[in-house]
């Protein structure tokens, strides 16, 4: 399902037009976004959590010139569904 489908599907339920929901979905992406990058999580009970996880320093290998180099320490973006949630696609 794209972003497009979803603004579909809400314009055919709501009977609210189109762009007003394009604009609401790019908002909420956009706050999403802005929550995860000042390192804060995003809990929508019901639904699930936008969190952050840091990722520890480690050691890679690059086998075509054959040497070592460190990737460091970083955060990255993930979701973690809720218990009812994942309870509904059991």
């Amino acid at each position: 399902m794209t972003k497009a489908d979803i603004v579909n599907e809400i314009a055919k339920e709501t009977g609210i037009d189109k762009l007003t929901i394009l604009n609401t979905v790019e908002c909420f992406m956009e706050t999403v976004k802005k929550s995860l990058a000042d390192n804060e999580d995003v809990f929508l009970r019901g639904f699930g959590s936008f969190i952050v996880k840091k990722r520890a320093q480690k050691t890679a290998r690059n086998i075509s010139k054959n040497t070592t180099l460190i990737i460091p320490e970083h955060n990255i973006p993930a979701f973690k569904p809720s218990k009812t949630f994942t309870e509904m696609l059991k």
